[in-house]
């Protein structure tokens, strides 16, 4: 999947550590996660809906 043209943004709660956590990206009906000190290392691309039910369980515990 081509990224190149991807806009990524860092996780709302990233500041709370020291800036070095995860970028999102929407790529067309998908949703793109990276290591933010890692910009050229592996993606990991889910679905919109995976991606909320991950949010949705991490919010919970």
């Amino acid at each position: 999947m081509d990224m190149s043209n991807a806009v990524w943004r860092k996780a709302k709660r990233s500041a709370e550590h020291g800036g070095d956590c995860v970028e999102v990206a929407s790529v067309v009906d998908t949703v793109a996660v990276r290591d933010s000190k890692d910009p050229d290392g592996p993606k990991l691309v889910v679905s919109r809906r995976d991606f909320r039910r991950i949010a949705e369980l991490l919010k919970s515990s």
